[in-house]
């Protein structure tokens, strides 16, 4: 297994952002709703709340099932084995010195940005800087 990185300089420096194919939007869907189980197996992540299931999905996988696209976003993967208790990663990539929306997603090898797909690619090339 890969050491994960828990020194935020380390975690900025080795992130080696990368632009995921696709575009992806949140939806959010009651416990009951039965195509939850359809949506769950191609769902990039989820989230249960109080209101309900917070899905990251393919937009195509939205048009299927007749969900409308509410924000499409890129998906920035952050390509550093950070540790889940490291500080100050999201704090750096959060990119609002460039005034783009990011929505950051940490899972348990990498953490994810989602930024609106019309900036995507700059978020990438600012991403790609901080990193140095």
């Amino acid at each position: 297994m890969t050491e994960r990185v828990v020194e935020t300089a380390a975690m900025i420096n080795g992130m080696s952002p990368e632009l995921v194919t696709g575009v992806f939007d949140f939806w959010m869907l009651a416990q009951d709703d039965p195509r939850l189980m359809t949506l769950l197996p191609q769902a990039r992540a989820l989230f249960v709340e109080a209101e309900g299931v917070s899905l990251i999905l393919p937009v195509a996988v939205m048009a299927v099932q007749g969900l409308p696209e509410t924000s499409p976003m890129g998906q920035i993967t952050l390509n550093v084995f950070s540790s889940l208790d490291g500080v100050g990663l999201t704090a750096a990539v959060a990119l609002a010195e460039a005034e783009i929306a990011c929505n950051m997603v940490a899972a348990f090898h990498h953490g994810h940005a989602f930024v609106p797909v019309a900036r995507a690619e700059e978020a990438l090339a600012d991403l790609v800087a901080l990193a140095g």
